[in-house]
C-alpha cells in the first residue's frame, strides 16, 4: 500500500518545482515509509511513497513502460495481475518486474481507458502518457483507496492520496465549501465527490478522469456500478454453497504477500467469517488482532477469543481504556477534513496493534451494506409498509403533527422512539431513510446554523446527495435501494475512509475480501428475502456459515465498534467540550448559532438530553479547523472567508 501525489500543467509545459513535489510527497510518509520516488518532466510531476508488499526488490515507483513514455504512480493491489501478465506478454509486452504495478502501464498501452475494467483489486493510480500528452486517473469500484484532486486558477492540476498533500502546495486555497459543511453535519463525513474545501474534490469510486493538455477540464467518467440484477431461480442451499465458495476465493487471492499477513477479529460475523476462510486456506496459524474494552457494554473480546480458539490462531489482544479520548487531535490530522465517526478511535488502536505483528491485515468490512446487516434496514422496510397504506399527502401532515407533539426519547431503542418514527413516516422513502441515518437531522441543523450561513447555502440540502444516487439506482426493490444508497455514501465516505486513514497512519495495508467486486455483483443479485429474512439480517450469510462458526457468534445482537461518548462529555471531557464548542474557533466562522451550541452543551451535561453524537460531530469540526488553520488562524482566515462570501 502506498501514497501518490502529482502536479500537472493543463495549459502548457511549465517546469514542476521538484522541492514542492517532494514536500507534497513527504506529507504521506506514513502511507509508504519504505521508499519514496519522484518523476518530473516539462509540465508533469509524479510522486510516490512505497509500503513494500509484493516484489520487494524491484517494485520501485513511479514505474515506466519499456521506452519510458508511460509512467504510473499506483496505490493499491491488482489481485489478478498474475492472470493479466501472461495475456499481455502474448500481446507483445515485455515485463521487467514481477509486481502488479507494471501490469497497469502495459494494460493502458493495450486497452487505454478501458484497462480499469480488467483490474480486480483496490486501487487509485495516476498514469502519464507522454506521447498522448494525457494524464489518466482511476479509482477502484467500491472506493477502498482514496484519490483527491483540485485545479488552481492558473491551470495547475494537483492530486494525492490524501488532502494533506494538496494542502502542502503553496497556492492551494483553503476556502471552506459551505455545502460540504451542511452535508458533514448531516452525515458525519463529507460525501463524495465534495471535500470540505471548494478547491478540491474526491474522485468518486468506479470513476476515471482523463486530462489532456490544452483541453478543458473534463468530468469524471463512471466505468462500473453495482448491478442489483436478480439471479435466476436459486435455492437457499445453492446460494449458501456459492456464497461460501465465492468468499473463499475472494479471501484466497488476497493472501499473496511477501510480508507478514493477518486479520482483524472483532468477534462479529464478518471478521469471524474471514478468519474461518483464511484458516482453511493456509497451513500456518492465522495472525489475528482484537481490541478489548474495559466497559462490558462495548466489549466483544470473549467472542473474538472463541473464534481464535476454534481456528487455533495466533491471537493478539490489547485493552483500550474507556477514557481513550486523547486521539481527538490526532484524528483531525489524519483525516484532513471533519470526520465524526467515533469508532475511528478503536479502529486506530486495532491498526496500531496489528502493525506490531503484520504488514497486511484482512478485514470484514462491507458485509452489512451488501447483505443487509444494519438494523436500520429492518426499520426502513417497516416504514415502507406503513407508507404504502397512506399517500404522502395524508402522511405528511398527519405524522408531521404527531412527530411535533410526541416527546423525543433519546434513551429508548429506535423502534420505540415514536418521534423519529413519525418524522420518518411523514417523508418520502429517500428522505425518510436520510432522516434515519443523519447524525443531525434537518430540524437540528436548522437550529445549529446561523441565519447568515443558512442564506449562504442558497437552499442546498444534504438529502440531495441521496436523491442523486436514488435517481440512478438500478433497482426498485425497497431493500436494495437503501443498500445501494449506503454503498454510494456511508461505505465509501465513512467506513472505507476510516479504515484507510487509520491503517495507513501505521503503514498497515488492509484488504477487504467482502468488497471483491465480483462477489459484490453476485451478492447484489440475491433475493432480498435471503438478505433480510424476517428480523434476521445477513440471513443467507449466517446460514452458510453455520458449519464454520457457533450460533452465539452468528446470531447474537450486533454491538458495533463504539465508544462511550455520552459519559465522556458529562465526565472527563466536560470542560474540554465546553471550551472547544463555545470558544472562539467556532464563533469566528459565522456558521453557528452560538446560543444554541450553549443550549446543547448545557442540556447534555445536565442529563436532560443526549446530544453526544451531535457534540462529537461539532467537536471534530472544531479540531479540523484548528488542525488546518493552525490554532490561531481560524479567527482570521475564516472571518475573511465569511466577509468575502457576504459581499
Amino acid at each position: 500500500m502506498c501514497g501518490i501525489v502529482g502536479i500537472f500543467d493543463l495549459r502548457a509545459q511549465r517546469e514542476i518545482d521538484p522541492q514542492v513535489l517532494a514536500r507534497m510527497n513527504q506529507t504521506q510518509l506514513h502511507r509508504g515509509p519504505d521508499e519514496g520516488g519522484l518523476h518530473t518532466e516539462p509540465g508533469v510531476g509524479l510522486g510516490h511513497r512505497r509500503l513494500s508488499i509484493i516484489d520487494l526488490s524491484s517494485g520501485h515507483q513511479p514505474l515506466f513502460n519499456e521506452d519510458g513514455s508511460v509512467v504510473v504512480a499506483f496505490n493499491g493491489e491488482i489481485y489478478n495481475y498474475v492472470d493479466l501478465m501472461p495475456e499481455l506478454q502474448q500481446l507483445g509486452h515485455t515485463f521487467r518486474t514481477h509486481c502488479d504495478t507494471e501490469v497497469i502501464v502495459h494494460a493502458w498501452e493495450e486497452w487505454g481507458e478501458a484497462c480499469v475494467e480488467r483490474f480486480r483489486g483496490m486501487f487509485a493510480f495516476a498514469l502519464w502518457d507522454r506521447n498522448k500528452e494525457t494524464l489518466f486517473l482511476a479509482r477502484d469500484r467500491l472506493g477502498i483507496k482514496p484519490l483527491y484532486y483540485g485545479t488552481l486558477p492558473d491551470g495547475t492540476f494537483l492530486f494525492g492520496s490524501e488532502l494533506k498533500s494538496l494542502l502542502a502546495y503553496p497556492d492551494f486555497p483553503r476556502e471552506i465549501d459551505d455545502c460540504a459543511v451542511e452535508e458533514y453535519f448531516a452525515y458525519g463525513y463529507v460525501p463524495e465527490p465534495r471535500t470540505i474545501f471548494n478547491g478540491a474534490r474526491k474522485l468518486p469510486p468506479a470513476h476515471t478522469l482523463t486530462l489532456r493538455r490544452g483541453q478543458a477540464m473534463p468530468l469524471p467518467q463512471e466505468y462500473w456500478d453495482v448491478p442489483f440484477t436478480p439471479h435466476g431461480p436459486i435455492s437457499e442451499q445453492e446460494a449458501q454453497e456459492e456464497l461460501v465458495a465465492r468468499l473463499r476465493e475472494a479471501v484466497r487471492i488476497r493472501l499473496v504477500a511477501e510480508v507478514p499477513l493477518g486479520a482483524f477479529l472483532s468477534g462479529g460475523v464478518d471478521s469471524s467469517a474471514i478468519v474461518a476462510m483464511m484458516a482453511g486456506l493456509t497451513n500456518e496459524p492465522v495472525n489475528t488482532c482484537s481490541i478489548s474494552f474495559g466497559d462490558p457494554a462495548f466489549n466483544e473480546a470473549a467472542f473474538a477469543q472463541k473464534v481464535a480458539d476454534r481456528y487455533h490462531t495466533r491471537h493478539y489482544v490489547e485493552q483500550v481504556e474507556s477514557d481513550d479520548y486523547d486521539l481527538i487531535d490526532t484524528l483531525a490530522g489524519l483525516y484532513d477534513e471533519p470526520f465524526a465517526d467515533s469508532s475511528a478511535i478503536p479502529t486506530y488502536r486495532v491498526c496500531e496493534l496489528a502493525k506490531k505483528r503484520v504488514t497486511v491485515a484482512l478485514s470484514g468490512d462491507g458485509g452489512d451494506e451488501n447483505l443487509a446487516g444494519y438494523r436500520r434496514y429492518r426499520y426502513h422496510l417497516y416504514e415502507e409498509r406503513m407508507r404504502a397504506l397512506l399517500p404522502l399527502g395524508i402522511r405528511k401532515p398527519l405524522f408531521g403533527l404527531l412527530g411535533s407533539l410526541y416527546p423525543k426519547a433519546d434513551w429508548a431503542p429506535k423502534v420505540l422512539r415514536a418521534q423519529s418514527t413519525f418524522e420518518a413516516l411523514a417523508r418520502d422513502p429517500v428522505e425518510g431513510y436520510f432522516h434515519s441515518v443523519s447524525v443531525m437531522g434537518d430540524k437540528l441543523r436548522d437550529k445549529l446554523f446561523s441565519n447568515p450561513f443558512k442564506l449562504r447555502l442558497q437552499g442546498h440540502r444534504a438529502v440531495d446527495v441521496m436523491r442523486r444516487h436514488a435517481d440512478r439506482a438500478p433497482t426498485d426493490d425497497p431493500l436494495s435501494r437503501v443498500q445501494y444508497l449506503d454503498i454510494k455514501t456511508y461505505l465509501a465516505g465513512d467506513i472505507l475512509t476510516k479504515v484507510d486513514r487509520a491503517s495507513m497512519a501505521h503503514a498497515l495495508e488492509v484488504r477487504v475480501p467482502i468488497l471483491d467486486h465480483k462477489l459484490v455483483e453476485w451478492m447484489s443479485g440475491l433475493p432480498s428475502s435471503y438478505k433480510l429474512h424476517g428480523q434476521e439480517g445477513k440471513y443467507i450469510f449466517k446460514k452458510a456459515l453455520e458449519s464454520y462458526l457457533p450460533d452465539d457468534i452468528l446470531y447474537r445482537p450486533k454491538m458495533g465498534f463504539s465508544v462511550p461518548l455520552a459519559s465522556w462529555f458529562r465526565g472527563p471531557l466536560r470542560q474540554r467540550v465546553r471550551n472547544a464548542i463555545l470558544g472562539e474557533t467556532l464563533a469566528s466562522t459565522g456558521i453557528f448559532d452560538m446560543a444554541f451550541l450553549r443550549e446543547m452543551v448545557d442540556q447534555h451535561q445536565s442529563g436532560l438530553r443526549d446530544y453526544s453524537a451531535s457534540l462529537w460531530t461539532i467537536l471534530m469540526f472544531e479540531a479540523f479547523l484548528r488542525n488546518v488553520f493552525h490554532v490561531q488562524a481560524p479567527s482570521c482566515e475564516m472571518a475573511a472567508h465569511r466577509e468575502a462570501r457576504s459581499t
